[in-house]
């Protein structure tokens, strides 16, 4: 597209409704204000009739008292159709670290509406992004609604609704309850990893009893509806805590003891 540089004035601007930004921060705004006054570094980018295709956030910080009056703007003497505007505005916002997760996905999500046969391998080739991390920012639409709501909400980051995307639809709003009381994106991926192999397997027992050597030593595991995976976790955690208890020169029977109220609480 041909463009001209020119300075024009606050009002000859106008947001464009489908920009993926969605909010702004009053304290990034005052400090992007105050930059402004001092000396514009980046031209906006707009259509003749004065939509902005990528600066809204300089506009807007302007726009707080007005100042500075006028803002340098590059006017595209051509109108994009609705597919560039989005890539103009994804490839200059997703390179900046305040664009939110769920912002980055309604941007993605808009030019693939706007490009039906465009895969997200071709969305990254266009805004030069590598096709995994798209692959992440795009999982959210493989979420049921309630999870999306609350990405939307900023209850989740991109790690999380990637981990929550990975397990059937029917797993996902437990795994929103266990993020929302608490649960890390480790802890996610943990238990998206014992749905997933427990899937796959198809076989959970309630009591596992593992012989080892030829000394008739074993270890039993009893629960509900036990995995190889829940039987893993379990022991690393029991390995881990008798290797405390050793530690802390504690016996056998003490340590049960030990585990056993903890059990309880």
């Amino acid at each position: 597209m041909a463009s001209t540089l020119a300075s024009k004035p606050l009002d000859f601007f106008k947001p464009d409704p489908g920009n993926p930004r969605q909010s702004l921060s009053s304290e990034e705004l005052r400090e992007l204000h105050d930059s402004l006054c001092k000396k514009q570094l980046v031209p906006l980018l707009a259509k003749p009739d004065g939509t902005i295709l990528d600066g809204w956030r300089r506009w807007s910080a302007a726009m707080l008292d007005g100042n500075p009056k006028c803002l340098d703007v590059i006017i595209t003497d051509e109108a994009p159709i609705p597919a560039q505007v989005r890539e103009i505005q994804l490839v200059t916002a997703l390179h900046r670290a305040d664009l939110k997760p769920y912002e980055q996905f309604i941007g993605c999500m808009d030019w693939l509406a706007l490009n039906p046969s465009a895969t997200a391998k071709d969305l990254a080739a266009r805004i030069d992004r590598d096709p995994s991390t798209l692959v992440r920012v795009l999982s959210l639409s493989k979420c049921v609604k309630p999870v999306q709501q609350a990405a939307a909400e900023g209850k989740l980051g991109l790690s999380e609704w990637y981990a929550i995307s990975k397990v059937p639809e029917a797993e996902q709003e437990a795994m929103l309850a266990a993020k929302l009381g608490g649960a890390n994106r480790d802890q996610l991926e943990q238990r998206g990893r014992r749905l997933r192999n427990a899937k796959a397997s198809g076989i959970t027992l309630n009591r596992l009893k593992i012989a080892l050597g030829p000394q008739g030593r074993s270890v039993t595991i009893a629960g509900k509806s036990l995995s190889l995976e829940d039987a893993i976790e379990i022991l690393q955690d029991a390995l881990k805590s008798a290797r405390k208890a050793q530690g802390d020169n504690l016996d056998g029977k003490t340590w049960v003891q030990v585990m056993k109220q903890k059990a309880k609480g």
